[in-house]
């Protein structure tokens, strides 16, 4: 048997599976494609995670395009981020020429141009429903690593979620976050202190300092209600095509941070919220992280625990994750190791740093008696990629060289009238247009400072009339005795009248002086 012909016995084999499955392309060798011969991946395998890798302008994009056309045509709802803002020609039927007449000619697949079932989402001012995400739904870790804190300053985040949460203050936006810090360094200080420990000033001051910096990224416009709905995302339209809800993110450049934290919370929301599925046949989601190395970078060890825990546990619910990225040196050891699906584009060899870079990623993948990997990493044409899969078991599948297929929507953006009337059709914009503000934190702190300083100033006035009333007048005359009342009342003065002249009458007497009434008493008859 000769090479041609053992490789293709290899090839069929391994990539013809019972289950259903999406068609990539045509295998091909030493140059030659084989036609009629296609490199398929289970829709079965697809919750296994995957990778799209490659340098620049290699056909990343427009290999994420083929995927979730397919998809979509399966019944299998996609959330995709479109980084450069040329993702959303999935939504519409592309245009046939000559290449891609040739391309499928070759592959021995006919060409259909079709568009799918598209949703655009937004984190800014882009056209799209709005995504929202309150304070608490982060978390104190993934909120600490959107304002770049260090241990400190984390652990002091960590006691206000707790203070807020032990006191019913929801904390659904960044005011509601800036009230609370302001209130544990004043109003509520003796409190805080009394139960959580000491909280430092300054450090307080950075993580306002740091909340105010991405509220100008465009934090106050994320940050608050209606929170996103992840069952939005898994929504089938009436001709059975799943959704492609298509991320327009083409400014994240300037919030990265913004960005990995909202997909983490997306991540753990969809994990705590889905139901367990166990092994089904095909996902129920797929999500496509590009520029995933955002997520990755400057994340610490208990991020990076955290995100390897979801990747591997969330295939349980029927979801599969695929890390768009130019290198997988880009991805972490233990998360590279969750992926079954590998589709590697070109690699480019430029400095000595690149060299080793393309001899680990050589090594990553399964050994093959046809290609040499580490060279045809650097001589991979645009539209042909590296692949390796799982079969319906879970089985690696042999390392094939593969002539891709065409993308059958568009391969160019959308225009703004056509983003419009898409929009206009929308079945859940108006339901995340509206912002609704109920009582939160900011409002029951508000009131709590306000009754606070009414109280102080209330005190404040007691206290300064008390010092402006008049001391009360001190009476320099004595107050009369019980004897001196008695002898100064009418009665005794009458009293003491009369036993006066009783005496002065008779002492007269005594000495021999009569006095008138003595006179008058004797010419008058005894009455005995």
């Amino acid at each position: 048997m000769s090479k041609k012909d053992k490789f293709l016995a290899e090839i069929t084999e391994a990539y013809t599976f019972k289950g259903d499955a999406i068609i990539l392309g045509a295998p091909k060798l030493d140059g030659e494609i084989m036609t009629n011969t296609f490199i398929k991946v289970p829709l079965k395998t697809l919750n296994r995670h995957g990778l799209i890798a490659g340098a620049t302008g290699t056909g990343k994009t427009k290999t994420l395009q083929i995927i979730v056309e397919q998809l979509s045509a399966k019944g299998v709802p996609c959330l995709v981020m479109d980084i450069k803002g040329d993702l959303s020609g999935v939504a519409v039927p592309g245009t046939t020429n000559e290449k891609i007449e040739d391309r499928h000619c070759n592959i021995g697949l006919p060409f259909t141009p079709s568009g799918s079932p598209v949703e655009f989402l937004t984190l800014s001012n882009d056209a799209g429903a709005r995504l929202r995400a309150t304070v608490t739904e982060f978390g104190p870790v993934l909120f600490s690593k959107i304002l770049e804190l260090n241990e400190t300053q984390s652990s002091v985040v960590s006691l206000i979620f707790k203070y807020c949460d032990d006191n019913q203050l929801p904390l659904l936006d960044l005011d509601d976050i800036k009230k609370a810090l302001n209130f544990v360094t004043n109003e509520g200080k003796d409190a805080i202190t009394a139960e959580y420990g000491a909280v430092s000033s300054a450090t307080i001051g950075t993580i306002l300092r740091k909340v105010i910096e991405v509220e100008q990224q465009g934090g106050d416009l994320f940050f608050g209600e209606r929170s996103f709905d992840v069952e939005d995302l898994v929504r089938i339209n009436e001709e059975g095509k799943g959704y492609i809800s298509v991320l327009r993110v083409t400014d994240i450049q300037d919030k990265p941070k913004l960005f990995s934290t909202f997909m983490l919370q997306m991540l753990a929301e969809i994990y705590s919220t889905f139901p367990e599925e166990g092994d089904i046949e095909q996902p129920k989601l797929c999500i496509f992280i590009d520029e995933a190395h955002l997520i990755f970078n400057e994340a610490s060890k208990a991020l990076l625990n955290q995100i390897e825990t979801i990747i591997k546990l969330i295939r349980s619910k029927g979801v599969g994750i695929f890390f768009v990225t130019q290198s997988p040196t880009d991805i972490p050891d233990a998360v590279l190791g969750q992926l079954g699906l590998k589709v590697q584009h070109a690699l480019r060899a430029f400095t000595a740093k690149d060299r080793k870079d393309i001899k680990l990623t050589a090594e990553n993948y399964p050994l093959t008696d046809y290609y040499s990997v580490d060279v045809l990493l650097t001589e991979l044409g645009i539209g042909e990629s590296i692949i390796a899969a799982l079969n319906e078991k879970g089985v690696p599948t042999p390392l094939v060289h593969c002539h891709l297929r065409a993308p059958q929507s568009r391969m160019d953006v959308l225009t703004p009238s056509e983003i419009s009337n898409i929009m206009a059709k929308s079945r859940i914009k108006h339901k995340y247009d509206e912002v609704i503000n109920r009582e939160s934190a900011y409002e029951i702190l508000s009131g709590k400072i306000e009754e606070a300083q009414s109280e102080a100033n209330q005190r404040k006035l007691q206290e300064q009339q008390a010092k402006a009333a008049p001391a009360p007048r001190t009476s320099t005359r004595q107050e009369k005795s019980t004897l001196e009342k008695v002898l100064d009342s009418q009665v005794t003065k009458q009293v003491g009248r009369t036993v006066a002249s009783s005496l002065v009458r008779g002492l007269l007497g005594v000495l021999g002086v009569k006095t008138t009434t003595s006179r008058r008493s004797t010419s008058k008859k005894s009455w005995f």
